[in-house]
């Protein structure tokens, strides 16, 4: 089950070899309801057109879960399927596993573990919630296995690696190489900031919304935004698009496509971002990432100095973007053979 775009990312490292082993049926919510830019994320990464399409987007998170548990409880009916798979820790995800769990289905959690250890964020709620009604749980590190161990999970825990770093592995390369890429948004590979902005708890608030705009202002290089639907219809709203627009460094951009987004998350400078999948691929890409946020769930690129928290402080946002690059870059997801064992796993949990 999937329904937003880090989850095509995830998917698209499991299905292809998983459907050359045994039979999938791929179930696209529509959390993401932006129809042009789905259908280019799977053209680009080659994943299977979804089974079933349930177009479900939008509404709040309890609305939206609840529309998601019905229908899913429906498509179980009638697919019967020997395992539920879901990724990450959207509201996909947790309404495939309450439905999987509910109806005696076993559910296998890909990227399971993971904790920032803030309940105010959606996203963790939905993580810890998938976790404990998941029975197979399929860790990107070994810290995310030792979280799910300390709150005695009734699942088998096992660490497979990050399916991410299997794309990554495969894209990542050519992608950093597309000089053409920052050259069509209006600035040049290595000399500007990659900056994603989406988190409810920083668009939806004005103040902190406000804070986010005078961080922007605040930057001293070249800047490159992708504007989530979200987040540009609250700056829409508030007068700070016009802001924006109006300053010469800032160059926004609607959402991009997976390769489009990889060859500017490669060549940026720097990448600032309230997003957990921004966070990883960033790493993923040696490029050093500033987090608008005070809490994170990669906790591992934190401590590898890779990542630093700056939530939307504007003086610490600076004097991040001026730390040395880390001599060190240690493997810290895998060997981007993730998504083989995620699918050795199903079929032992499959029989």
């Amino acid at each position: 089950m999937i329904g937003n775009r880090p989850q095509f990312v995830k998917a698209a490292a499991v299905s292809g070899p998983l459907r050359e082993r045994a039979d999938e049926v791929l179930v696209h919510t529509g959390q993401h309801y932006d129809d042009e830019l789905s259908r280019v994320f799977f053209d680009e990464l080659g994943l299977p057109r979804p089974e079933h399409r349930l177009d479900l987007g939008g509404g709040s998170n309890t609305a939206q879960t609840a529309r998601m548990l019905a229908s899913v409880e429906l498509l179980l009916e009638q697919e019967r399927p020997d395992v539920v798979l879901v990724y990450g820790d959207t509201n996909s995800t947790l309404a495939g596993a309450l439905a999987g769990a509910q109806a005696r289905i076993p559910v296998a959690h890909v990227e399971a573990g993971m904790r920032s250890f803030d309940m105010r964020m959606p996203e963790e709620l939905n993580r810890v919630l998938t976790d404990h009604a998941s029975s197979l749980l399929l860790c990107p590190s070994p810290g995310a296995a030792e979280n799910l161990r300390a709150e005695r999970v009734h699942g088998e825990v096992l660490v497979c690696g990050d399916v991410m770093v299997d794309v990554a592995a495969l894209v990542g390369p050519a992608a950093g190489s597309r000089a053409d890429v920052p050259t069509a948004h209006g600035v040049a590979a290595g000399g500007y900031l990659l900056v994603t902005a989406h988190r409810a708890g920083n668009v939806d608030d004005p103040e902190r919304l406000a804070m986010l705009v005078d961080l922007l202002l605040a930057l001293p290089e070249a800047v490159v935004l992708p504007l989530h639907p979200r987040t540009q219809a609250r700056l829409e709203a508030s007068g700070g698009l016009d802001v924006l627009r109006a300053a010469a460094h800032v160059h926004l951009t609607p959402p991009l496509g997976y390769l489009e987004f990889t060859a500017l998350v490669r060549q940026a400078r720097r990448v600032l971002t309230d997003s957990g999948g921004v966070q990883k691929e960033a790493y993923l890409a040696a490029v050093p990432c500033v987090t608008l946020r005070d809490t994170t769930e990669w906790i591992e690129t934190v401590e590898a100095g890779w990542n630093v928290l700056v939530d939307l402080d504007a003086s610490a946002a600076l004097t991040a973007l001026e730390r040395p690059v880390p001599t060190a870059h240690p493997a810290l997801y895998g060997d981007g053979r993730a998504g083989m064992r995620v699918v050795e796993a199903l079929l032992r949990m499959a029989g």
